[in-house]
């Protein structure tokens, strides 16, 4: 007989699958993105392709400008997401990636910041 735990288990995998789902891990176009994997990584080139940078989750509040302009992002962190600038130095238009993304920026951006999930 199934236990709570068991019940519990299989219902965050069966939440996590959704989610993924929901990202496009379950269709055919999310061959053209690298798996989803905790942290974040910003792409050079659209659908998660082209030279990949990894921001440090944990540097909250600096900002960095990239040395090329990123056009995608995955990220999967439930305590931190990222904000993105059209501008160097942080200026500029700013999109938000929230703390489970898999998307294509509507416009290439040049620097980016850590904050804290709200």
């Amino acid at each position: 007989m199934p236990t709570s735990t068991t019940f519990r288990t299989l219902a965050a995998t069966v939440t996590t699958t959704a989610a993924l789902v929901a990202l496009g891990a379950g269709t055919a176009d999310a061959a053209t993105w690298p798996a989803l994997q905790p942290g974040a990584s910003l792409y050079t080139g659209t659908n998660g392709t082209g030279t990949a940078l990894r921001p440090d989750l944990g540097d909250l509040g600096t900002c960095h400008t990239t040395a090329q302009p990123v056009r995608s992002i995955q990220i999967a962190n439930g305590a931190a997401s990222v904000l993105l600038y059209s501008g160097a130095d942080c200026t500029g238009g700013a999109w938000a990636s929230g703390t489970l993304a898999q998307s294509n920026l509507p416009e290439a951006k040049l620097s980016y910041r850590v904050v804290a999930a709200w």
